[in-house]
């Protein structure tokens, strides 16, 4: 046990501890053998020499080694060349491509009600030309699934963005509420005119990793709905205002008229003005009111009358593949 805290094996405790004489630890000035396939000084300066040419300063040991066997020349291995310039602090990342950042999961929040957490994306809605695209913003609540602001611009710009929160925030008629603002990865999320206006207007923003949907599950599902509704252009729209006239019809029925699966079939409009509760309990009646009528056709019970309660967005319990939102 004494080893054990000692970080020891026991045989070398054995070897200090020899005939009832303890020896001192020789770990430290024990002299150990040269290896006979070590690099020479003479060929480690040439490996540096090497990786600092002009050719070769954007390349890695992995481009070089084989360059080098192309003309002749072989001076050591990959690993040997890496271990060189790790023991010369030249071991940084070469070129102009970027080091991997590994990223853990987005914070998770829940919404216990409306105007607390939205998620916001932007679309390509495209034209009847090969190519060009109008580009769809659009912002949901998560708590009601309300699409709370759009719009239908020519270009993706974080400007535009920004003014379209505003307005949506005025809308709504939240400027003193703290909200989350959840949103992906993209150039007019990150620009640094929408984290200005985030900040001025006291929101809070998440941002979800990089190629990872399921960060942004509400607004990759609301975008799915949008595209797979019957009369969606499949060959494309005509112009912007044409686009927009179309958006403008799909959020009137997504939000006063689709019942929502993950709502118990409330539309997002009245979940959002908190009216659930009462559509509900009126479905129960009318289901309790019919089971009183004929009892046998109600073995199992009724069905779940029970209004939704909080939402999560990218919660901590749920491993990375979460469960798909169904719009």
């Amino acid at each position: 046990m004494a080893c054990e805290v000692a970080a020891l094996s026991k045989r070398t405790y054995r070897r200090w501890n020899r005939a009832g004489q303890i020896s001192a630890d020789k770990r430290t000035t024990v002299v150990r053998p040269m290896p006979k396939n070590k690099l020479t000084e003479l060929e480690r300066q040439m490996i540096l020499a090497t990786c600092n040419e002009s050719r070769f300063s954007s390349l890695p040991p992995s481009q070089i080694v084989p360059t080098l066997l192309d003309e002749g020349v072989y001076i050591g291995s990959e690993s040997s060349y890496y271990r060189v310039l790790k023991a010369n602090n030249q071991l940084n990342r070469r070129g102009r491509s970027r080091e991997y950042v590994a990223r853990s999961k987005p914070d998770a929040f829940e919404a216990k009600g409306p105007n607390e957490v939205w998620s916001w994306d932007i679309t390509y809605c495209p034209s009847i030309i090969k190519g060009l695209f109008y580009y769809l913003y659009m912002f949901v609540d998560i708590y009601s699934r309300k699409i709370v602001g759009y719009e239908v611009y020519e270009q993706e710009c974080g400007d535009l963005a920004a003014q379209l929160m505003q307005r949506n925030m005025l809308r709504e008629q939240c400027f003193n509420k703290p909200i989350v603002l959840h949103s992906d990865n993209g150039a007019p999320m990150k620009c640094f005119t929408m984290k200005a206006k985030l900040d001025e207007l006291g929101v809070t923003a998440s941002l979800s990793r990089p190629s990872v949907s399921n960060d942004n599950a509400f607004s990759e599902s609301l975008f799915r709905t949008l595209k797979y509704r019957p009369q969606w252009p499949s060959n494309g729209f005509k112009s912007l205002t044409e686009t927009r006239e179309w958006v403008d019809k799909f959020v009137t029925w997504y939000n006063d008229e689709h019942k929502h699966s993950k709502l118990n079939f409330v539309s997002p409009g009245k979940r959002h003005a908190m009216q659930d509760q009462e559509i509900l309990s009126k479905r129960k009646a009318v289901i309790e009111s019919a089971r009183e009528a004929n009892p046998i056709r109600w073995a199992n019970g009724i069905r779940n009358c029970a209004p939704v309660g909080s939402v999560m967005l990218n919660p901590d319990n749920v491993p990375d593949q979460t469960e798909k939102e169904v719009a």
